[in-house]
């Protein structure tokens, strides 16, 4: 599984989002110096009602917790764009 499937797994499981996209910008860094020990560069754009009543950074902390794991292995860069439900 590559870490993008991995990310949308994880995210998908614990967060039921009516919008999920990750993107895998690695290829946009190489020669970065992040990305010399082999971690990826990520977007991911999400919309979720477990966001319902969250600040922003909120969402942020949610989605990290979530992916700390992969942050500490396989992630070096991740942007996060959060989609509110219109109402």
């Amino acid at each position: 599984m590559t870490t993008q499937q991995e990310i949308y797994r994880i995210l998908d499981e614990k967060l039921a989002p009516q919008n999920l996209i990750v993107i895998d910008d690695s290829e946009d860094h190489i020669g970065h110096a992040g990305s010399a020990d082999g971690k990826g560069h990520f977007t991911v754009q999400i919309t979720s009602t477990k966001f319902d009543n969250l600040s922003r950074i909120q969402c942020h902390r949610v989605i990290y917790d979530l992916l700390d794991d992969l942050m500490k292995t396989k992630i070096h860069a991740l942007k996060i764009v959060i989609l509110y439900s219109p109402r």
